[in-house]
């Protein structure tokens, strides 16, 4: 497999296993081979071939017994880079944490993988501390969108979760857990060809993970479709695998806000976008157009920083300023606005949330779902974004206007490929209130299937 080669579901690689077509040692050779070569140095900060062989042997022992822990066993799947894994100290792409103690335990989602018969490739790469939606790593490189690289070309993959996104693109796994506090699942998921699920944050537990905003953090998967995310999900959640089926597109209401989201959209998203639109509302969906007036509230609303800045400073003041020249500066730049804010400012912060999210739930009350592109633009080039902190600032806050939104309202939302094949990537998004996964995910397969039998 190669970056945009069709992807292998985590259905097609089980039933491979199931028939004997091919083997949990097999698929982890494979995926620890990739992970050494072309990007795979700068996607994963830690291999784990030591564990990752010994699962898949254990896993092909089970299955010749006849037995499998759930459908992923023998599957080899990613975890983000700050995730505790005993052993060994959990890095969060940063160089500054490579001394401390290794963890003692396992982030509780490992755990749950790892009893689901999944099989740890490693740790992939991301933005240091998961503070930007760019991906960009100045300490252990960023690997590369698969859109261009062929050419040359080396356009940034989406952050924070950004070697989850290629390394599921490259066959370094077959699927990714990333974290999502402003859209790290989903950004990288629609800059690079992939599906990402948020799901609403108090469903999967954040134990044994390197926080950025405790408000605002979730875990999800990137992976090849929507089913792989609902898999992915009900294990990291706990709970036992309900079969999604697709909701009935004839009977959906979406609204597409005309308001915010589509500021400074540029002209390849625009056209998947009106594309992604008619083909839904000529299958039935019913789509209305209007503005939604609480989105132009929230630039007041973070007026004087967000969670993210305000937790993080909290996480972080251990470290900084004393050790700052350790940090990436735009990073370090980010966190150190929180500790500006005080806590009045945070109190108020806290009230004007429950407010917006009320406001919200209001105005979506008779939609199944708020759709919108998942990022305006397509992946930039990365090296203008390296050379110039005011191009990196405009290009960050752009990429994540449209998915912060999302965390800010304690939802859920996936991110599915709208591109057609040749197209750079880019996503659309499905998203609603917090609690309303199941559905969402019913809402996805459905809008998923639209725009797959439409492609040619």
């Amino acid at each position: 497999m190669h970056a945009f080669a069709p992807l292998t579901t985590l259905d097609h690689a089980a039933a491979q296993l199931a028939r004997g077509a091919t083997s949990a040692a097999q698929l982890a050779e494979t995926a620890l081979a990739r992970a050494c070569e072309g990007e795979g140095p700068k996607t994963y900060t830690r291999v784990l071939p030591g564990s990752a062989r010994a699962e898949a042997r254990a896993s092909d022992t089970l299955r010749a017994a006849g037995l499998a822990r759930s459908a992923i066993e023998g599957l080899p799947i990613s975890v983000k880079d700050l995730f505790d894994i005993a052993g060994y100290p959990t890095r969060a792409g940063s160089r500054l944490l490579q001394g401390e103690p290794p963890a003692t335990r396992n982030a509780r989602i490992v755990d749950r993988l790892r009893a689901a018969g999944a099989v740890i490739v490693g740790a992939t790469n991301m933005t240091e501390f998961a503070f930007s939606g760019i991906g960009i790593n100045p300490h252990y490189g960023t690997p590369r969108n698969p859109w261009g690289r062929s050419d040359g070309g080396g356009r940034i993959p989406g952050g924070s979760s950004s070697g989850a996104a290629i390394s599921v693109t490259d066959g370094m796994a077959l699927a990714a857990i990333g974290t999502d506090t402003g859209g790290s699942v989903r950004i990288p998921s629609a800059l690079c060809g992939l599906t990402g699920f948020k799901p609403t944050a108090r469903r999967v537990p954040s134990a044994g993970a390197i926080p950025l905003s405790t408000t605002l953090d979730s875990i999800g998967p990137l992976a090849p479709s929507v089913r792989c995310c609902a898999l992915l999900d009900s294990i990291l959640a706990g709970e036992p695998f309900a079969e999604p089926m697709p909701a009935a597109i004839a009977q959906m209401q979406l609204l597409a806000p005309a308001n915010y989201v589509l500021d400074g959209m540029d002209g390849p998203v625009a056209a998947a976008w009106e594309r992604a639109l008619s083909r839904l509302s000529q299958a039935g969906a019913r789509i209305t157009h209007a503005p939604l007036a609480p989105l132009d509230e929230l630039a007041a609303i973070h007026a004087k920083g967000a969670f993210s800045n305000a937790e993080a400073w909290a996480w972080h003041r251990r470290y900084l300023p004393a050790r700052q020249g350790e940090y990436d500066p735009r990073v370090a730049a980010r966190i150190l606005v929180g500790s500006r804010m005080n806590a009045a400012d945070y109190v108020d912060l806290l009230i004007a949330r429950q407010r917006w999210i009320a406001a919200m739930q209001a105005a979506l009350a008779d939609h199944d779902a708020l759709l919108m592109p998942t990022v305006p633009i397509v992946a930039p080039e990365m090296a203008p974004l390296v050379a110039s902190d005011e191009a990196f600032s405009a290009a960050n806050a752009l990429i994540l206007r449209n998915t912060t939104l999302v965390n800010f309202l304690d939802g859920c939302a996936v991110s599915l490929p709208m591109h057609q094949s040749g197209e750079a990537p880019c996503g659309l998004s499905l998203a609603a209130p917090g609690g309303h996964d199941a559905r969402l995910l019913a809402l996805a397969l459905a809008v998923e299937a639209v725009l797959t039998r439409a492609a040619p």
